[in-house]
């Protein structure tokens, strides 16, 4: 067998697979957990929590590392003076921006280990790492578990791989560059075994899909776009918050720490605003372009930036999922895999008729998948905060899905019939002669006498 060099370099027996995985995984969980525990110490130290024992700050540090790995907590709060009126709920509402952290390090890890394993044997590495993540997880949720915070012993130790397995099989796949090298499966002499309709079919459909994925990333993005802008409107709210509570640097970072992990849920919210289906945020609270009626909301800073009142115009705001989708739609031309085209053609030869027929497909493909995947996202970034009227937050993922895949197929619609004009104006601009007062340094060059 081949040999492996170790982390120093020298050449030896190689270390078992499944061993390495499990210590770069425990690397990674202690990782995480010291950046956790870093700042709750810093806020206790500071008496940010009151009069409470280390043990109370050892056992909320982990519990804050458990729901930054996606694990939902029960928490139970009781009216001052009684048992009996519980105030408390499901904390549902997961901070999925900090669950970057477990993702990060175990990208590198899948890194570190596909270098190490070959194209056959990575398994047994990515066994081991996920078998010690999850008695990690199991440990800090049998420790951490408490009678005001409770936690489900079986959630937590297998929700937090779901994070841990994506991170390592990108970090493997982007050291390996090749889903074929990192599973050890030929799969270009499998798609070549097919017929080529199956892979003129296969090829339309994962270009819809990669369409699908652009639109929905294009609208995220302006809607973020949209919401720093009312972010920066409303920055003298936000401030005036902040003193309202009158919290301490150390208080102030946490909170603003805490709101950071948020910022997928703040963009998938202006998302839903602006395609009209809105969101809600409590109780008989809600958020849309089409209608907005909020309620009274909780003293937390980035909240400021809700819209409020009347919003005469908030109705245009309609076109900006409809410019993403005209986005994808130019994009899928330049692509030139629309394979349904061709294949309309060949059998229908109205040409009228089959542009308009394999358009109107692909905006109704692409607005379909996209809508799938705002469903997705919807649900993600859905959930209670445990605290009274605040136990539905979020938008309603059927209506989110319907509003945002119809504007995507519109914008889809439009962008595909208009990108051939678009491409034959670039042309036109990249052919256009050279000016007329003279003649071209390249015109001066081919017309000269060869010595």
């Amino acid at each position: 067998m081949k040999l492996r060099a170790d982390q120093s370099g020298n050449r030896g027996l190689p270390m078992p697979l499944w061993l390495q995985g499990g210590l770069e995984s425990a690397q990674s969980a202690v990782i995480s957990a010291v950046l956790v525990l870093l700042p709750t110490v810093w806020v206790w130290m500071s008496g940010g929590f009151g009069p409470t024992g280390a043990d109370f700050m050892a056992r909320l540090a982990g519990q804050a590392w458990l729901l930054i790995h996606g694990v939902p907590l029960t928490v139970h709060l009781y009216a001052s003076g009684t048992t009996s009126q519980d105030l408390g709920g499901p904390l549902t509402l997961l901070p999925w921006g900090l669950a970057l952290l477990p993702f990060a390090l175990s990208w590198r890890a899948g890194r570190r280990l596909a270098r190490a394993s070959y194209s056959d044997q990575l398994w047994q590495a990515a066994l081991g790492a996920l078998l010690v993540y999850g008695g990690f997880s199991f440990a800090t949720a049998f420790v951490c578990g408490t009678v005001d915070v409770r936690i489900n012993l079986f959630s937590a130790t297998l929700i937090p791989l779901v994070p841990v397995l994506a991170g390592l099989t990108l970090g493997a796949r982007q050291e390996s560059r090749s889903w074929t090298r990192l599973i050890g499966v030929e799969a270009v002499d499998w798609i070549s075994r097919t017929s080529q309709h199956s892979r003129w079919a296969g090829s339309y459909l994962w270009t819809v899909i990669r369409a699908a994925f652009l639109a929905l990333m294009a609208a995220l993005s302006l809607s973020s776009l949209m919401f720093v802008l009312a972010l920066i409107t409303h920055w003298a709210g936000v401030v005036s918050v902040y003193e309202g509570l009158g919290v301490d640097v150390p208080g102030a970072a946490l909170l603003t720490v805490a709101q950071a992990g948020y910022l997928p849920h703040l963009a998938v919210y202006s998302l839903s605003w602006l395609s009209g289906a809105g969101f809600t945020f409590g109780l008989g609270s809600t958020a849309g372009s089409l209608g907005t009626a909020v309620g009274p909301v909780p003293a937390i800073p980035v909240l400021a930036a809700l819209p409020t009142g009347q919003l005469p115009l908030a109705f245009l705001a309609l076109l900006i999922p409809v410019l993403a989708g005209g986005l994808a739609g130019w994009w899928f031309l330049r692509e030139g895999e629309n394979h349904f085209d061709e294949w309309l053609s060949i059998r229908i030869k109205a040409r009228w008729f089959t542009a308009g027929a394999s358009t109107l497909v692909l905006g109704l493909a692409v607005g379909a998948v996209a809508g799938l995947f705002a469903m997705v996202l919807s649900w993600l970034c859905s959930g209670s905060l445990g605290l009274g009227r605040l136990s539905q937050i979020g938008p309603q993922p059927l209506t989110f899905a319907l509003f945002l895949g119809a504007e995507l197929a519109v914008g889809v619609i439009i962008g595909h019939t208009m990108a051939p004009w678009l491409e034959r104006r670039q042309l036109r601009e990249l052919e256009t002669p050279q000016d007329a007062s003279g003649p071209s340094r390249s015109s001066f060059s081919a017309s000269r006498p060869v010595d």
